[in-house]
């Protein structure tokens, strides 16, 4: 049991600081990705976002509800795509867990909102990149590719499953 408890507290070492995360969910035959605000203050296979319940997001969620979460932090080279189910939730007590005061952004009336929701992310599969992000680091993979041809290790990649 450890050795799953350390990719997935990896994972989110990864993206606990990212603010913004891009939800991919599918409109028909065409895939949709818009920024999400991320609010969660601890990972456990399951990640928070505030929506509106009246959304178009939303019923393409109640048509199919498998999403793709990607997050990504080009100063530290570190990339997650994460794959999940998503389910609204208009639990008031969720809500007021989850609450953030800059919600207020898109959310005036806070959590009195009358039309104020969670979409619930029920991780299913993550996968993420974790590159050395130095100038030094890159300058040494460059150089190795161009003198041998040969790319040079990337970082950690791994699948993580939930």
């Amino acid at each position: 049991m450890a050795q799953a408890a350390e990719p997935t507290q990896k994972l989110w070492d990864m993206i606990k600081n990212i603010h913004f995360a891009m939800m991919t969910t599918e409109d028909g035959d065409v895939l949709r990705s818009r920024p999400m605000a991320a609010v969660d203050t601890e990972f456990n296979g399951v990640l928070w976002f505030f929506t509106r319940a009246s959304a178009h997001k939303v019923t393409e969620l109640a048509e199919d509800a498998r999403v793709n979460v990607s997050y990504a932090d080009p100063d530290d080279q570190n990339y997650v795509s994460i794959s999940g189910v998503a389910t609204l939730e208009r639990d008031m007590s969720a809500i007021k867990t989850h609450w953030r005061e800059t919600m207020r952004t898109w959310f005036p009336k806070g959590t009195d909102d009358p039309d104020i929701a969670l979409l619930k992310v029920d991780v299913l599969e993550a996968e993420y990149w974790d590159a050395p992000s130095s100038a030094m680091v890159h300058a040494y993979g460059y150089a190795k590719a161009v003198l041998t041809g040969k790319p040079p290790h990337p970082g950690d990649h791994r699948q993580v499953g939930f």
